[in-house]
C-alpha cells in the first residue's frame, strides 16, 4: 500500500481494514465484505459522479479485498480512469489496481496502452516511471507490440532521468523474457553498452542486467561491454567501503552489480586485450585477496555479500580455465569452506569444486581435499551435501585415488538416500571400470555393488561386467572363483544369479578341479536358486544347464531330468517351455562335436562405447555432458569406458599386478597371455593364500611384491637389495632432521598420501600404499621456481639399528630437475622387524649455484603394517586377558587437542590400521580395535581401546601387544592423533 500523508489519510479504508481485523470468525468477515461491496457498486452505479479521491479511496478498498483472497468483478473501469488523473497519488493507485487485477486478455488493454502512452510522452519522470513499471508487471504481448519500440528509445535518451532509465532497462528486459521476437536489435543497442559508464549505480546495476540477457542471443552486438564491464568491476572492488556509501551493504560496496558484472563476463571467453586481460586478472586476485581478510562485521549479511561475490569470481575462473594460478587459488579458497559451519557454504563449495575438478590446472589441488570430502559424504546431516561430496569424490576421481574412493563410495552406497542410490551404483561401476587394471579388483567391486545395492544395479552393469570378464583371459578364472563363492551366501541378490549363471556357463571349467567347486556342486548351487528367480533369470539358468552339458558331460544325466521335470516341459511360460523343451532334445540328439559347435565359448565382445556413462548422462541431464566427458585422460590408462574395449585378439592383456596407483612414468608391460590347458588354469576357490596348482595370476600380496624390482632367480633378499649402497650417505654425513619434522610425521600416521613438505623453492609430496609387512612409496619432488636443480640427490638414510628392521630399496631420479617440474622417486619397503623410528630422507640439490639440503623423516610407521583384524567379544576379552602382563600394556591420559568428533575418531582410527570392533565395549561411546602387525621375522597382536570424555574433553588410551617397546610406540604414535 502507498505512504498515506496526513493530507490525503483515507479513513474509509482505514476504518474497513480495522473492521476486517476486528472480525471474530470467518462468516463475520465476509459479511462485512459483502455489505463494503454492495456499497462501492452502488457508488460506482449512482448518479452523482465520483471525485477523483473517492475513486481512489473505493479502488484501494476493491484491492484490499482482492488481496484478502476474494473475487472482484468490477470497479476496472474506475481504475482506467485514475490513470487520467494528474495527481500522483490517483495514478499511482489506478496503475497498482491494473498491475494486480488487470489480465493480460482484458478487453480494457487498449485504453490501458493509450493511458500509458500519453505518460510516457508527458516527460514527466515520475509519470513515465509508473508507466513503465505497469508495462513490465502486466507484461503482455500486446503491450510489448504496442511499447517495445518506444522503450529502447527513452533508455538511450540522453535528457532521461537516471530513474527513468533505471526503469525502461528493466522494463526492456522484462518484455525481452516474454517475448523476444518483439525486441528490435538497432543502433541502440551499441549505446545501451555505455550505460555501464553511467554516474548512477542504479542505472549501471539495471543495464548489466539488460546486457547480459541480450548478449546470450546476439554476442557480438555486445561485445564492446567487456572492456567497460571489466573498468567498471576494477573500480567497484578497488575501492572502499566508504567510497559508495549508497551502494555499500554492510561494509561490502556494490555486491549485486559485482556479481551482476561478473557474470556478463562469463558470457564471453578471455579478453583478448592483454591491459583489459591483466586489469580483469588484477580484481579476481584482489577479490580472493579480500575473502582471508578477517571479516569487518559478524553480520551474516555481511560474510553473504563478501561471499556472493567471491564465489561468482570463483565461477568467472573456472569459465575462463586458463590462469593456473588463480584455478589453484580458489580451489585453497574451496577448500575452506568445506569445514564451514555454515550447510550452504558447504554445499557452493562442493559443487564449484566439481567443476573445478574438470580442469587439467586445478585438478590436483582438488585432491588435496579427498579426506574433507569423504568425511563429509560420511557425516552430513543434509542429503544435498552428501550428494555433492559424491559428485566431488567421482569427478576428481583418477588412477591415483580410484580404489580409495569406489571404496569410499560403496561404504555410503549402504545408508545413501533411496533416491540417488542408482545415480551412485552408476558411478561407481564406471570408475571401477575405467580405472580398473587389476581387472580382479573390478570384479570384487561390482559383485559388491550388486551385493549392497542389487535392487539399483542396472542390467548395463552386469552386462558391462560379463562382456569385460568375457573378453579378458586374465580374469576368467579369477571371476569364476569369487562369483562362486558369492553365490553360496544364504540371501543372493537376482542379479548375482545372473552373473553367476553366465560365468560359471561360460567359465566354471576354470574352477572345476577343485572338489569343492566341482561340477555337480557348481550345478547344485545354481539350481537352488532357480524357484526364486523370475522367468527371465530362469530362462538364463537353463542355457547355463545346457552349457554345463558341454562342458561337463558327467552332469549330462542330472541335467535331463531336471530339463524333463513336467515344471519345466509344461511351464506356463511359453519362453521357459520351449528353451527346456529345445535343449532337452539337443542334448538327446545332437552328437558330442555337434554340442560343442554349437555350445562352445562365446566370442569377444566387439570394441563399443560404454553403456553406463551414456545411461549416467541421460540420468544428470543434458547438461551434464562436460562434466562427465573428463578431458583429462590419463595417457598410460588402460581406459575401456567412453572409449573402445579392448580384446585379446587386438590389446594385450595388461598384468594382474600392474601398476595400483598409476603413478609410474611409463605403463607397465604387458603379462604374457595365459596357457588355454585347463589343469593350468584351476584356481584354488578357498584358500585364503596363493594356490598350491598354477593360477591364473598371483594373489594379490605376490602381485603387489612383484612390482618392486625384480630379484635375481637365486637371492630373494636381491628383491630388496640397494643398487649402490656405498654412494649413499651415513646418517653422520647429513644434517639433523628440520625442526617441523616430526610434526609433519604426525600428518601422516593415519593418512599415507598429502603433502611432505613445502617450502618457496621445492614440494614434497607422498603416497603410498601398504599390504602386510610390503609397502611401496612415490616420493614427488615439485620445482616451484624457474631455476633448474643441479646435482639433485634425494636419499633414504637409516640411523641406528633401522636397517636390520626396516629394508628400503630406492630407486635412482634425474640429477636436474628443470623449473616448474616435478619428478618422481619410487620406494619399495619391507618390514624386517619392529622398529620405533622412521628412516630419514635426505635431499640435497643446487639452486643458483647455492648448495641447499634439508632432511626430514619419512613417513613409515610400525603401524603402516597393520593387518586389521576381526573378533567377536568373547575372543576379544579372552586375548585381551591373555595380554595382562604390565609390559605389555600401555596406557595414555590426555587432554584433546581437536574437537571431540565420533565419526572424525573412527575414521583415525581406521586410518590408524587397526579394525574398529562393534558391540564389544559395554559403553557405546568406547572405541576397541584390533590388528596384527606384520613383520618378517614375526607377527605382533595388537588390541586397543580408546575412552573419550566429552565433558572433561579427555581420552584414555590402552593398547596392548605381545612386545613392550610396540605397546608403547603405539601408544604415543596414536595419542598425538587426537
Amino acid at each position: 500500500m502507498p505512504a498515506v500523508s496526513k493530507g490525503d489519510g483515507m479513513r474509509g479504508l482505514a476504518v474497513f481494514i480495522s473492521d476486517i481485523r476486528n472480525c471474530k470468525s470467518k462468516e463475520a468477515e465476509i459479511k462485512r465484505i459483502n455489505k463494503e461491496l454492495a456499497n462501492i457498486r452502488s457508488k460506482f452505479k449512482g448518479d452523482k459522479a465520483l471525485d477523483g479521491y473517492s475513486k481512489k479511496k473505493y479502488v484501494c478498498k476493491l484491492l484490499f479485498i482482492f488481496l484478502l483472497g476474494h473475487d472482484i468483478d468490477f470497479g476496472h473501469m474506475e481504475a482506467v480512469n485514475l490513470l487520467s488523473s494528474n495527481k500522483y497519488t490517483e495514478k499511482q493507485i489506478g496503475y497498482l489496481f491494473i498491475s494486480v487485477l488487470v489480465n493480460s486478455n482484458s478487453e480494457l488493454i487498449r485504453l490501458i496502452n493509450n493511458a500509458i502512452k500519453n505518460d510516457l510522452a508527458s516527460r514527466n519522470p515520475t509519470f513515465m516511471c509508473l508507466a513503465l513499471h505497469c508495462i513490465a508487471n502486466v507484461g503482455s504481448r500486446e503491450m510489448g507490440e504496442a511499447f517495445a519500440a518506444d522503450i529502447p528509445r527513452i533508455l538511450v535518451a540522453g535528457d532521461s532521468m537516471d530513474s527513468v532509465k533505471q526503469s525502461a532497462a528493466l522494463c526492456l528486459l522484462r518484455l525481452y523474457k516474454a517475448s523476444p521476437d518483439l525486441v528490435p536489435m538497432g543502433e541502440w543497442t551499441a549505446r545501451v553498452v555505455h550505460l555501464l559508464n553511467d554516474q548512477h549505480m542504479g542505472v549501471v546495476t539495471a543495464a548489466v542486467s539488460l546486457i547480459t540477457c541480450l548478449c546470450k542471443k546476439n554476442p557480438d552486438d555486445f561485445k564492446t561491454c567487456i572492456s567497460l564491464a571489466v573498468s567498471r568491476l576494477s573500480r567497484i572492488v578497488s575501492s572502499a567501503s566508504t567510497d559508495l556509501q549508497d551502494y555499500t551493504y554492510y561494509f561490502v560496496p556494490a555486491p549485486w552489480l559485482s556479481v551482476k558484472l561478473l557474470r556478463l563476463l562469463q558470457c564471453y571467453p578471455p579478453p583478448e586485450d592483454a591491459a583489459v586481460k591483466g586489469r580483469l586478472v588484477e580484481c579476481l586476485e584482489t577479490v580472493l585477496n579480500k575473502a582471508q581478510e578477517p571479516p569487518k562485521s559478524k553480520k551474516v549479511q555481511h560474510s553473504n555479500a563478501k561471499n556472493a561475490i567471491l564465489f561468482e569470481t570463483i565461477s568467472l575462473i573456472i569459465h575462463y580455465d586458463s590462469e593456473p594460478n588463480l584455478l589453484v587459488r580458489a580451489c585453497n579458497q574451496l577448500g575452506q569452506f568445506l569445514q564451514h559451519r555454515e550447510t550452504n557454504l558447504r554445499y557452493l563449495a562442493l559443487e564449484s569444486m566439481c567443476t573445478l575438478a574438470s580442469s587439467e590446472f586445478s585438478h590436483e589441488a582438488v585432491k588435496t581435499h579427498i579426506d574433507t570430502v569423504i568425511n563429509a559424504l560420511k557425516t552430513e546431516r543434509d542429503v544435498s551435501v552428501r550428494q555433492r561430496a559424491a559428485d566431488l569424490l567421482y569427478a576428481m576421481c583418477d588412477r591415483s585415488n580410484a580404489k580409495q574412493i569406489v571404496s569410499e563410495m560403496l561404504r555410503y552406497l549402504e545408508t545413501a538416500d533411496y533416491a540417488i542410490r542408482e545415480e551412485i551404483v552408476l558411478k561407481v561401476a564406471i570408475l571401477a571400470e575405467k580405472y580398473a587394471v587389476d581387472y580382479s579388483w573390478y570384479v570384487d567391486t561390482i559383485l559388491n555393488l550388486i551385493r549392497i545395492a542389487g535392487d539399483y544395479v542396472s542390467e548395463e552393469v552386469w552386462y558391462r561386467v560379463l562382456q569385460i570378464v568375457t573378453n579378458r583371459d586374465d580374469v576368467q578364472g579369477y571371476a569364476a572363483k569369487t562369483v562362486f563363492e558369492a553365490l553360496q551366501a544364504p540371501a543372493c541378490h537376482e542379479n548375482m544369479v545372473k552373473v553367476g549363471g553366465y560365468i560359471l556357463g561360460e567359465f566354471g571349467n576354470l574352477i572345476a578341479g577343485d572338489p569343492r567347486s566341482s561340477p555337480p556342486v557348481q550345478f547344485s548351487l545354481l539350481h537352488s536358486k532357480f524357484h526364486l528367480c523370475s522367468v527371465a533369470t530362469r530362462a538364463l539358468l537353463l542355457s547355463t544347464y545346457i552349457k554345463f552339458i558341454n562342458l561337463f558331460p558327467e552332469t549330462k544325466a542330472t541335467i535331463q531330468g531336471v530339463l524333463r521335470a513336467g515344471s519345466q516341459l509344461r511351464n506356463a511360460d511359453v519362453e521357459l517351455q520351449q528353451r527346456a523343451v529345445e535343449y532337452l532334445t539337443l542334448s538327446s540328439v545332437a552328437s558330442t562335436d555337434v554340442l560343442a559347435t554349437v555350445l562352445e565359448e562365446m566370442p569377444p565382445f566387439p570394441e563399443r562405447e560404454s553403456s553406463i556413462l551414456a545411461k549416467l548422462k541421460r540420468k544428470k541431464g543434458p547438461g551434464a555432458g562436460s562434466a562427465l566427458d573428463d578431458g583429462r585422460r590419463d595417457p598410460s590408462s588402460n581406459d575401456i569406458n567412453g572409449g573402445v574395449e579392448p580384446t585379446p585378439s587386438t590389446v594385450s592383456t595388461p598384468s594382474p599386478s600392474a601398476d595400483l596407483l598409476g603413478l609410474r612414468a611409463a605403463p607397465p608391460p604387458a603379462a604374457p597371455p595365459a596357457t588355454s590347458g585347463a589343469g593350468n588354469l584351476l584356481v584354488d576357490v578357498f584358500s585364503d593364500g596363493p594356490a598350491a596348482q598354477p593360477s591364473l595370476g598371483p594373489t594379490p600380496e605376490e602381485a603387489f611384491l612383484s612390482e618392486l624390482e625384480p630379484p635375481a632367480p637365486e637371492s630373494p633378499m636381491a628383491l630388496l637389495a640397494d643398487p649402490a649402497p656405498a654412494a649413499d650417505p651415513g646418517p653422520e654425513d647429513i644434517g639433523p632432521p628440520i625442526p617441523e619434522a616430526d610434526e609433519l610425521l604426525n600428518k601422516f600416521v593415519c593418512k599415507n598420501n598429502g603433502v611432505l613438505f613445502e617450502n618457496q623453492l621445492l614440494q614434497i609430496g607422498v603416497k603410498s600404499e601398504f599390504r602386510q609387512n610390503l609397502g611401496r612409496m612415490y616420493l614427488f619432488y615439485g620445482n616451484k621456481t624457474s631455476v633448474q636443480f643441479q646435482n639433485f640427490s634425494p636419499t633414504v638414510v637409516h640411523p641406528g639399528d633401522l636397517q636390520t628392521q626396516l629394508a628400503v630399496q630406492t630407486k635412482r631420479v634425474a640429477a636436474q630437475v628443470d623449473g616448474g617440474a616435478q619428478v618422481q622417486q619410487v620406494l619399495n619397503i619391507e618390514c624386517l622387524r619392529d622398529f620405533l623410528t622412521p628412516p630419514l630422507l635426505s635431499v640435497r640439490f643446487r639452486y643458483g649455484g647455492a648448495p641447499q639440503s634439508l632432511t626430514l623423516k619419512l613417513p613409515v610407521t610400525i603401524n603402516k603394517f597393520f593387518q586389521p583384524t576381526e573378533m567377536a567379544a568373547q575372543d576379544f576379552f579372552q586375548r585381551w586377558k591373555q595380554l595382562s602382563l604390565p609390559q605389555q600394556e600401555a596406557q595414555k591420559i590426555f587432554k584433546a587437542n581437536h574437537p571431540m568428533d565420533a565419526e572424525v575418531t573412527k575414521a583415525k582410527l581406521l586410518g590408524f590400521g587397526s579394525a574398529l570392533l562393534d558391540n564389544v565395549d559395554p559403553n557405546p561411546e568406547n572405541f576397541v580395535g584390533a590388528g596384527i602387525i606384520q613383520t618378517k621375522a614375526l607377527q605382533v597382536g595388537c588390541l586397543l581401546r580408546l575412552e573419550p570424555n566429552a565433558q572433561a574433553q579427555m581420552y584414555r588410551l590402552t593398547l596392548r601387544t605381545s612386545k613392550e617397546p610396540v605397546s608403547r610406540h603405539l601408544c604415543e604414535l596414536l595419542a598425538q592423533q587426537f
